[in-house]
């Protein structure tokens, strides 16, 4: 299942997107290893609530471009989503971020601050809080060799870190839909090359003193269970954030929306509507 119907170029290269509504725009900006396929559950009701919702993927990732030679580290995803709103004529959304999409949410609030009216952080990465200490073991052990990884021993891996995803069970369709993008050889170096390769904590660390200067609302929104970004985090965010709330989801993981979707649309919901 696939949210996304349209593409635009943006710096040359294809980012895949959906474009929805009329009213106060909102982009939804998805995390690793993830997709737009994340936000199935929340887009349409934000949409439906009169919202004008942007949700599109990473470049190299989901149904976006995936070009060897092209940055794609979150530093680079933050100009690529100015292009974005550039190309689509829009000037300060509110934006609805989770994972490495957080960094991205918090590379706009503090690079580009003039580009965004409103920052949700869902389970976000943060200072040095990435990789995880499983991801730093495949890093350790795979990244250099993955070209002589099994399609097998590939989806075995990911499987295994997709389960970890979530507090309860994640289905059998969905953990399907999760891989989906990485079942043919260009999706298994482009899960490397685009993903895993750009898991690095100095384009979040060196925010971390420039944290305070955010001036746009800004909510936190966590999974109590979260074992990816634990929720120590996520209460030093709101302490580093003026203003910020936090909203800590007991019996949901790091794949919030997963674990807790209604809840999500809620939050997203009255974040937007200044609640």
């Amino acid at each position: 299942m696939t949210l996304l119907d349209r593409n635009l170029l943006v710096d040359g290269v294809r980012l895949a997107y959906r474009d929805r509504g009329e009213g106060e725009p909102v982009v939804f900006v998805h995390g690793t290893p993830s997709w737009s396929y994340e936000w199935r559950h929340v887009v349409p009701a934000v949409e439906a609530a009169g919202h004008r919702v942007i949700t599109y993927d990473l470049l190299g990732y989901g149904d976006s471009e995936r070009p060897l030679d092209r940055d794609t580290s979150v530093a680079a995803q933050t100009d690529l989503l100015v292009g974005l709103l550039d190309g689509l004529g829009i000037e300060r959304p509110s934006l609805v971020t989770h994972d490495i999409g957080g960094a991205i949410g918090q590379r706009m609030a503090v690079l580009h601050p003039q580009r965004a009216r409103r920052l949700m952080l869902i389970d976000a990465v943060s200072y040095d809080s990435w990789p995880s200490e499983t991801w730093r073991e495949i890093i350790r052990t795979r990244l250099d060799s993955y070209a002589a990884m099994s399609a097998a021993d590939f989806e075995e891996m990911l499987t295994r870190q997709l389960r970890m995803t979530v507090a309860g069970t994640m289905s059998d369709d969905d953990l399907s839909a999760y891989l989906a993008p990485h079942r043919t050889a260009l999706g298994r170096t482009s899960f490397f090359e685009h993903q895993v390769r750009h898991y690095d904590s100095r384009y979040t660390e060196e925010l971390t003193d420039r944290l305070g200067d955010i001036a746009m609302p800004v909510r936190i929104v966590w999974g109590a269970q979260d074992r990816w970004q634990p929720v120590g985090y996520a209460e030093r965010l709101a302490a580093d954030i003026p203003g910020a709330e936090l909203v800590v989801v007991p019996h949901a993981g790091h794949f919030l929306m997963e674990d807790e979707p209604e809840r999500v649309t809620r939050e997203v919901l009255d974040f937007l509507s200044g609640g």
